[in-house]
């Protein structure tokens, strides 16, 4: 080995998760804890069992193939805690239930916020196919058509491309304004915050953790850049002289490809770091900025509550019930206001999942 090659650090990528409403969803292997901080101020904790089609199944865990599976099973996991934590806050119980959702519970089994949950997961997919995908290249290839200089596959990808990530910048910061997803921005940033403290090997502790950084490649916003940066190279193959809808239909067809390169290249930048690395991830980490926002002590506490109960085999001692936070003290006060980064990076705390 060189003497120059660092050895690779063991707790990197071990742990990921996901914000939720007032919470955080953490996932380690199989395991799969929700933490979310409930109006009364006590932490309600779910704990689940969830076994990729990767692990079951070897077909499923081939190249480009396990990205696309990856994908599917993230937005699956992703709408169910969502769902649960819903469930968790009690929301659920804030309202009496009308003889219409009676009827919906008794013949589908579910309640009416699950089913409304996939409603609008289902148009919001609707919504995004027609932002991303029909109105890009409808656009550029209006553009192609007033200037015949333009006839080229390479210019309508790179004009849809680039138009796709325009929108996609323009929906993140509009739903960055509304209070509720500021909220859960800050649970983002408690997520990555409370696994870079994991990965650092610092004591996890909220203090702690408000020292590190919130930003990490390994994001989902880091994924959604990479998955529009390389589309726009994919998708010169796609004859420009094909109509606008015909494009559009062999770019669907495309996506799993596009998201199964994604993958592999998330997989190789985990373990190299060069110039190549630097360009893809940097789009994602600058969104970061907008998409995670700094968490306070109670919001880094639920985080840690998820991690340690995902990882039993590291924290067998941890108890949920008897984990509370001492009386204020200066010394949290100073822990709650915003963390110096750079002090962070010089200490060596390395970014959050």
């Amino acid at each position: 080995m060189s003497k120059d090659k660092k050895p690779k650090n063991p707790r990197l990528g071990r742990v990921g998760g996901e914000a939720l409403l007032e919470g955080v969803m953490m996932r380690c292997g199989n395991n799969v804890v929700m933490s979310v901080r409930r109006e009364d101020g006590s932490v309600a904790v779910r704990k689940n069992e969830y076994i990729s089609l990767r692990k079951k199944h070897k077909f499923f865990n081939i190249p480009i193939i396990r990205g696309v599976v990856s994908f599917i099973e993230s937005m699956k996991l992703s709408f169910s805690c969502l769902s649960a934590s819903a469930d968790m806050l009690g929301m659920d119980e804030e309202f009496e239930e009308t003889k219409f959702e009676r009827w919906l519970r008794e013949k589908f089994g579910k309640s009416v916020l699950d089913i409304v949950m996939w409603i609008g997961g289902f148009l919001g997919v609707l919504l995004a196919l027609g932002l991303f995908a029909l109105l890009p290249s409808y656009l550029a290839n209006l553009i192609k058509r007033a200037s015949p200089s333009l006839e080229h596959s390479w210019f309508v990808s790179l004009f849809s491309g680039l138009l796709r990530i325009a929108i996609f910048i323009a929906y993140i910061c509009l739903v960055s304004l509304m209070k509720e997803i500021r909220r859960t921005f800050e649970y983002h940033g408690a997520e990555h915050k409370s696994i870079a403290c994991y990965e650092a090997g610092m004591e996890l502790t909220p203090e702690n953790a408000s020292r590190c950084r919130r930003f990490h490649p390994r994001c989902g916003t880091s994924f959604i850049f990479v998955v529009l940066i390389l589309s726009i190279l994919i998708y010169t193959v796609v004859p420009s002289t094909l109509p606008w809808y015909a494009q559009s239909a062999i770019k669907l067809c495309m996506l799993p490809l596009v998201m199964g390169v994604s993958f592999e290249y998330l997989i190789y930048a985990g373990k190299h770091e060069n110039v190549l690395t630097k360009i893809l991830s940097a789009p994602g980490l600058l969104m970061q900025r907008v998409t995670t926002r700094e968490p306070d002590i109670e919001e880094l506490e639920c985080a840690i509550t998820s991690l340690k109960l995902s990882m039993p085999e590291e924290f067998p001692d941890f108890d949920p019930e008897t984990y509370s936070r001492a009386e204020k003290t200066d010394e949290v006060s100073d822990a709650e206001s915003e963390p110096d980064t750079e002090s962070a990076q010089e200490d060596g705390t390395e970014e959050g999942a």
